[in-house]
């Protein structure tokens, strides 16, 4: 078959904490989107790229200091919309002929009004009982728009607050759309990519009709090897592969002693029974194990984790006639997260095992065919591909495994007590009908000893914390409010069954400004 082309939107990246939730905001309509730094966006990559429509984000800089961010000249003249949003207005109108200033009086943070001057197609759906509330946060304000450019409306601290030049198709906000305090900002998405004259044709059957005619292209006639987790992508990307190549793939199941109770077994044997793949149970308990004893940072024990997986698969791999790649579940947030706004010397939150590559003496190629792809896709198809509930609605679990759950050094009596724990968590979960609202529920068990009561006796055990938390894509999160009976029954439960603990904690912490794993 001939592969689609959709029509791709680009959003220029200038550094703010939420451009992911534009993007996110697009996929919701089915419009195809990637995000990239403004300082990668050449002629070049513009010329390859033929976005049909930019938007150019938020960010931390002022367009008044020298050497700040800028977008590349040749965008304004594509002849394609552009949608500039708060550091995206300022520095739309600083280089087309606008004015920007800082100082006093022109910052606002939080919640605001925008008061209507004027009607613009943009805005259908908007204002029709009044100002509408949106979320802003910017130290700077547009004083001078650019020629071509009127005002649409206006808040207190952003007399620009809406601007367009509908000649151009420029449009220019600025507060933040994409965030949930702005209760329409998604009707101002919808209006933009409409304007544009979107199809909104990335759709999950779409895609897989197209990523299994590039997956046989790419493979050819030889053999696969594929990570499995028995997480949802990792079981998405065995599916969908198993699709296109059939018995050219061989699933390797590694056993790195930090599951969950009883998981490899029934990973195993889900994919076995379910999906009939040849899976490879690979039990290296005593290797990773061994490797971490002593270890208790959590980036060293990311790296020991990431390392030894590349060399399990290349210890299988090797055993596997005619395989030339390795198939693995990244998703398009991994790949955000691992990757550098700056350019620079990067500050990684964490790093993911399994993004960057794969070392040359390995000799296989990589086959990601997630990677364009936000959690919430993977699991629409999951679905498109026929995958049970039981594979698709189960919790994200990270390669790192039980690592991550257990800050500080790792010990074979931590991870049994952590097992122990974490099962009763999740039965409480279930129990309460609460598993489906969740997005991730774990138990991480905490590097402290505390001083408990248990009868008439002192103990002197660890305490754990519990986390759940809800999200669409991972790249934002909210705890789960619990009721107390409900934390107070499991806390009881934990306590009561699990020798080794004699203390329970709720974490009620966000993303940002945490992370939802502990490490």
């Amino acid at each position: 078959m001939t592969q689609t082309i959709h029509d791709r939107l680009l959003i220029i990246d200038f550094g703010s904490q939420v451009t992911q939730l534009i993007a996110r905001r697009l996929r919701e309509l089915n419009v195809y989107c990637e995000i990239h730094p403004y300082q990668n966006v050449t002629a070049d990559f513009l010329k390859d790229f033929a976005p049909k429509a930019v938007i150019f984000s938020g960010g931390p800089d002022s367009v008044t200091r020298e050497g700040s961010p800028r977008a590349p000249k040749e965008v304004f003249d594509m002849g394609v919309p552009i949608l500039g949003i708060c550091y995206g207005q300022q520095v739309m109108m600083h280089q087309l002929g606008g004015k920007v200033e800082s100082g006093h009086g022109t910052a606002e943070f939080g919640r605001a009004f925008v008061t209507p001057k004027g009607e613009q197609p943009i805005l259908d759906g908007w204002f029709t009982e009044g100002d509408e509330q949106v979320w802003m946060s910017h130290g700077d304000h547009v004083s001078e728009i650019a020629d071509g450019f009127e005002v649409y409306g206006t808040s207190p601290n952003a007399p620009y607050a809406i601007t367009a030049d509908a000649s151009r198709h420029f449009y220019a906000v600025q507060f933040h759309p994409e965030v949930h305090h702005t209760p329409r900002g998604a009707k101002l998405y919808e209006n933009f990519v409409k304007l544009a004259g979107f199809a909104g044709d990335w759709t999950m059957g779409a895609y897989r009709e197209e990523m299994v005619a590039k997956i046989k292209a790419q493979v050819g006639d030889k053999n696969v090897i594929c990570a499995l987790s028995g997480g949802v992508d990792s079981s998405v990307a065995a599916a969908l592969i198993h699709e296109a190549i059939g018995d050219q793939l061989t699933c390797v199941f590694v056993d790195h002693g930090l599951l969950r109770k009883d998981e490899a077994a029934e990973v195993v044997g889900m994919f076995r029974d379910h999906m009939n793949l040849h899976v490879i149970h690979a039990d290296e308990t005593e290797l990773f194990l061994g490797e971490l004893e002593g270890q208790s940072d959590p980036e060293t024990k990311r790296k020991i984790i990431g390392k030894l997986f590349i060399d399990v698969f290349q210890k299988y791999a090797d055993q596997i006639e005619g395989a030339e790649f390795l198939a693995q579940g990244t998703l398009y947030p991994d790949v955000i997260e691992s990757v550098s706004f700056s350019g620079g010397p990067s500050v990684t939150i964490k790093s993911h095992h399994n993004v960057g590559g794969l070392p040359e003496k390995m000799g296989l190629k990589l086959v990601e065919p997630l990677r364009e792809l936000f959690k919430d896709e993977v699991r629409a198809l999951g679905r498109e591909l026929g995958l049970p509930d039981s594979f698709i609605g189960r919790h994200p679990f990270p390669g790192p495994g039980l690592a991550i759950r257990c800050p500080g050094e790792i010990t074979r009596e931590k991870l049994e007590i952590l097992r122990e724990a974490d099962a009763i968590y999740i039965d409480q979960i279930r129990k309460h009908g609460l598993y489906d609202e969740i997005w991730q529920a774990f138990v991480a068990i905490l590097p402290v000893r505390t001083v408990g009561v248990m009868g008439d006796g002192r103990t002197y055990d660890y305490a754990c914390a519990l986390r759940a938390v809800t999200s669409v894509d991972g790249m934002t999160a909210d705890y789960y409010p619990f009721s107390h009976e409900f934390l107070g029954e499991t806390a009881t439960r934990i306590i009561n069954e699990v020798n080794g603990i004699n203390r329970c904690t709720y974490d009620i912490t966000s993303k940002p400004p945490g992370t939802i794993e502990w490490e």
